[in-house]
């Protein structure tokens, strides 16, 4: 089938075993799209939410991997692993002595802005190799820790050396390296069994489709799943234009607006119902200039 040009967002539950990209060029083969993109780095042993963007929602897909997340993690104590998740070498650690108050209070002080160093086995790029190239080699290269914020850290279960907890915390936070310095703080050690993203700027898991689901549909029920580009920046004010402000934004020209900041812009419709959505456009000192517009408008 010949490449379409489609625009949306599909909300996936990304199935265990694929890559973020893996997942992505499969929907866009069954969209048969032209251009898509996906908001965000899952591993492949990691399930759950994952935006995949298509036509012009890409122009916003950077929001989204600037956006906090959210997880459920499953996390083994007792053991550790080379790669701090179930696909490295797992070796007996220690002896799990902590009882469920103790878990309670070593999860407390992780909450808030702490210092994390990057694993070994991770996309990070080093003089243009991704570090998991010299892990796989057995070199190890000196990262420099980098400061993320976990804004909540709830045990849902612990039993048979297992903790279950969920986590919301800023971008760039590795939950493999959280396991492991969770168990350190134990003093038993622990590495990640199971990771699962529950929610991203605003995005919920409960409201994705699984690749089974979406597979099973024909063209019509896929391209009826997808969400309008506008959900990308549902946090930014929204500005209705007039014609005349309309045609100037449209031509890269500014015009006189109130506000300061971003805003969601709208070219005129019969109702605010039916304005249509154009881009993006920020106001500085009175005036608003287009930032990133639809093409073809």
């Amino acid at each position: 089938m010949a490449k379409r040009k489609i625009d949306g967002v599909l909300l996936l539950d990304k199935p265990f075993g694929f890559s973020s990209n893996g997942a992505l060029q499969k929907c866009r083969w069954l969209l048969s799209a032209e251009k898509g993109g996906h908001t965000g780095v899952l591993d492949p042993f990691a399930t759950g939410l994952l935006p995949l963007c298509f036509g012009e929602a890409t122009k916003f897909a950077q929001r989204m991997l600037d956006a906090d997340k959210g997880y459920r993690a499953t996390i083994k104590l007792g053991e550790v692993s080379t790669t701090l998740d179930g696909e490295g070498e797992i070796t007996r650690s220690g002896e799990v002595t902590c009882d469920e108050i103790e878990v309670r209070r070593v999860l407390d002080t992780f909450l808030g802005k702490i210092s994390q160093i990057p694993p070994m086995h991770s996309a990070l790029k080093f003089e243009g190799k991704s570090l998991y190239e010299y892990a796989r080699k057995g070199v190890e290269i000196e990262r420099a820790a980098r400061q993320i914020e976990i804004y909540a850290l709830d045990l849902i279960d612990f039993a048979d050396d297992i903790l279950m907890v969920d986590v919301r915390c800023s971008k760039g936070t590795y939950i493999r390296v959280l396991a492991d310095d969770i168990g350190k703080a134990l003093g038993c050690g622990a590495y990640l069994t199971g990771l699962r993203r529950t929610q991203t700027a605003g995005f919920r898991l409960e409201d994705a489709r699984t690749l089974v689901d979406f597979e099973a549909m024909d063209l019509a029920a896929r391209d009826a799943s997808l969400l309008p580009v506008d959900v990308l920046i549902q946090d930014l004010p929204r500005l209705d234009l007039s014609a005349d402000e309309f045609e100037r934004i449209r031509h890269g020209m500014t015009c006189r607006m109130a506000g300061e900041g971003e805003f969601r812009l709208y070219a005129p419709g019969e109702s605010r119902d039916n304005a249509r959505f154009i881009g993006l456009g920020e106001v500085v000192d009175g005036l608003l200039r287009p930032k990133r517009l639809l093409s073809g408008l």
